[in-house]
């Protein structure tokens, strides 16, 4: 008995193939791309859409399929043909969802698969009840199964190949288009290969004979591929919502990575804040707990910053503290961490093999930082202390390691700044003292624990008494008298200087008109000014104010500064001291020699005194060489035609040798200590009558 085929049917099979087959590629891409439970979930529905429209196809195959007989198909044979399918595509997304596929499980998966589509096939076959029953011819029926397994591993491996390509749409349909053929071919040589004995009657004919096989094609066909597009949609609108969501943990990782950078690092310079530098010298002292290696704690401390940050603002400061992060990190080793714990304090550890290796790195640090800062149209200068701890010499926890490399940089300030210096056990006891007095400083300008004495300055020519140097002195209730080495460093850090300066002058000019009063008014006074006051452009104003609430003459007022505050933003300094001569006020240069001289920029000052620091004055006493270099700077001096003061006179020798080399005005022990300012009035009083008397 030979059958026909209705060719819209079998169109329409190859449609169902084909479309099954990019919706098995489609949902392997989903699959591979999903985890847990979302990937057993889309194995489950994906298993379950390809599955029915594998076993679509065949169906409308068949139904394709006339003979001149009734047809029918047996609904229990025909379910379980389809729960085949579903199975064999299970195992098909299961096998191209792993990581890899080797040749091995690729033939093992092609079998079973095309094992199953030959099952679920001839499962179908025998849903017809077909009596006699229907026979195959065994070439056609092995070709069948051979062309079942071939294409299983064909569309096994097109699908494993492009499960992660999801762009290449049209390579996609390619691959779906020869799939189907493959499949349709697989059934309809299957179809084939049946033969049916003539006389033959179909024993499952009455149970949907009251559907018409056309009908019942196009229905079957129309709900599988309702559910292949449905498949599909989901699949592709799954896809483009992972996208967004893997879009949105992407960008939920990086803003935690930046908050995670935020929270270990500084926001200006970009380097370690104290929390990640405590991790990295408990780092350090694991390993060198294991291997014993040996490492120096460096604390950097800027001097000179506070007033460059209060003078020109915070924008400027940001662009230095940056400008100095970056030649640190230069001068960094390879295995240092280097890190930012305030506003002008970093921290540098550093691998050393012993402490001449560490001598040698705070050495470079201290000349690198040393060197001019080029920030926008201002050329700054700063100094650096350097306090070094050493693991396991100086202590073997991170507290102490810091505590200990604090206290170092504290006795590097207090002899002299611009230097290094190692930590010692005696210092200890200093870092608490310095801390309580840290403490004690603010208060003690409320409560006017603050003093000024004046050391006497003389004329080297006559030795008539000119005036006196205001020098501040601390009275502390319980320390009694405190030196001002060891608080102006501590009021420069917490940013007293400011006030505290501020008061200084305030004081002379006060103490200036009080001498006045009682009828000693032709004294001049020198007063000391800090780096904030010489960087603040207020500076001007207020000594004018100043002088006009006392009602000083302007000439009497002497202000001192160091020729490195003078270097450290050359051009702002010119404007300032410029506006404080117009006014009339005398501008000294103190310590000459011991900081950054630059003749040619010092000629442009206008400044009307010169002071050769105690350094030279004592090393006189050396020999002729020393001598000769106060002579050169006394010569200097007067060429730009400035007085030349000698501070630090304590012998006859050196009073009688500056007075021959030409000095102007001496100063020092030996006329005269700093003393409060009844002492001092009354013994220049008791002088110039002294010298009266012995004129007349």
């Amino acid at each position: 008995m030979l059958g026909t085929y209705n060719l819209s049917l079998v169109l329409l099979s190859l449609a169902v193939a084909v479309l099954a087959s990019y919706t098995a590629l489609h949902l392997a891409a989903r699959m591979t791309a999903s985890r847990g439970g979302i990937a057993a979930a889309w194995l489950v529905g994906g298993a379950i859409a390809m599955g029915f429209g594998i076993w679509s196809m065949h169906f409308v195959g068949m139904l394709a399929f006339q003979l001149p007989i009734p047809l029918g198909y047996d609904l229990a044979l025909t379910a379980y043909s389809m729960l085949v399918a579903i199975l064999a595509s299970a195992l098909a997304l299961w096998l191209t969802s792993r990581a890899d596929l080797p040749w091995r499980r690729l033939s093992l998966g092609a079998l079973l698969m095309g094992l199953g589509i030959a099952l679920m096939h001839y499962m179908g076959m025998a849903a017809m009840r077909m009596d006699p029953e229907i026979t195959y011819d065994p070439l056609l029926f092995a070709v069948s199964v051979a062309i079942a397994i071939g294409a299983s591993a064909a569309a096994l491996w097109i699908a494993f190949q492009l499960r992660h390509d999801g762009r290449r749409y049209s390579l996609r349909v390619v691959a779906a288009m020869i799939m189907g053929v493959a499949i349709v071919g697989m059934h309809y040589t299957g179809m084939a290969a049946a033969q049916f004995a003539p006389g033959s009657i179909c024993g499952a004919a009455g149970i949907n004979a009251q559907l018409p096989l056309s009908w019942l094609a196009s229905v079957v066909a129309a709900v599988t591929l309702g559910l292949l597009g449905l498949a599909l949609v989901i699949s592709v609108l799954s896809r483009r919502f992972q996208q967004r969501t893997d879009v949105l943990a992407q960008s939920l990782a990086q803003a935690n990575q930046e908050l995670v950078l935020a929270a270990l690092h500084d926001p200006l310079t970009r380097l370690p804040n104290r929390v990640l530098l405590h991790e990295h010298v408990l780092q350090s002292i694991e390993r060198g707990q294991r291997d014993g290696q040996r490492f120096a704690v460096m604390l950097i401390d800027l001097d000179g910053f506070k007033a460059v940050n209060d003078g020109y603002g915070h924008q400027l400061g940001d662009q230095l503290l940056i400008a100095v992060a970056q030649r640190l990190g230069a001068h960094r080793r390879a295995h240092g961490s280097l890190a930012r714990l305030g506003a002008d304090e970093f921290v540098l550890v550093a691998d050393i093999a012993d402490p001449e290796d560490a001598a040698a790195i705070a050495g470079h640090l201290v000349q690198a930082l040393a060197l001019p800062f080029l920030v926008g149209d201002h050329e700054l200068r700063l100094s650096s202390s350097v306090g070094i701890a050493l693991y396991p010499e100086d202590a073997g926890s991170e507290h102490q390691l810091m505590t200990h490399a604090d206290a170092a940089m504290g006795h590097a300030k207090q002899a002299g700044r611009n230097r290094y210096s190692f930590f010692d056990r005696s210092m200890t006891g200093t870092t608490r003292e310095r801390l309580q007095l840290l403490q004690d400083l603010p208060r003690a300008l409320e409560l006017g624990q603050f003093a000024l004495h004046y050391q006497p300055k003389y004329c080297a020519e006559d030795g008539r008494p000119l005036g006196a140097e205001a020098l501040i002195r601390w009275l502390h209730p319980e320390r009694g008298m405190v030196p001002p080495d060891s608080f102006i460093p501590l009021a420069e850090r917490s940013g007293m200087i400011g006030p505290l300066g501020k008061w200084v002058l305030e004081e002379a000019c006060r103490q200036m008109r009080a001498w006045r009063d009682a009828g000693h008014g032709d004294w001049r006074v020198a007063v000391n000014l800090s780096a904030t006051q010489l960087a603040s452009p207020s500076l001007p104003a207020e000594v004018a104010a100043t002088l006009a609430a006392h009602a000083i003459a302007p000439g009497q007022l002497t202000l001192e500064i160091t020729e490195t505050m003078a270097m450290r933003d050359a051009d702002a300094c010119l404007r300032t001291l410029g506006q404080l001569t117009d006014l009339g006020v005398r501008i000294a240069i103190d310590d000459f020699g011991t900081g950054y001289s630059n003749l040619l920029y010092l000629r442009k000052l206008p400044a009307h005194e010169l002071k050769i620091d105690r350094s030279f004055v004592q090393a006189m006493d050396s020999g002729p060489e020393d001598i000769a270099i106060v002579a050169a700077v006394v010569a200097l001096a007067h060429t730009m035609r400035l007085q030349v003061v000698a501070e630090g006179v304590e012998t006859p020798a050196q009073r009688n040798t500056l007075e021959r080399l030409g000095c102007d005005q001496l100063q020092g022990y030996l006329l005269g200590r700093p003393m409060e300012p009844e002492r001092f009035i009354a013994l220049v009083v008791a002088q110039r009558d002294g010298e009266r008397r012995r004129a007349s």
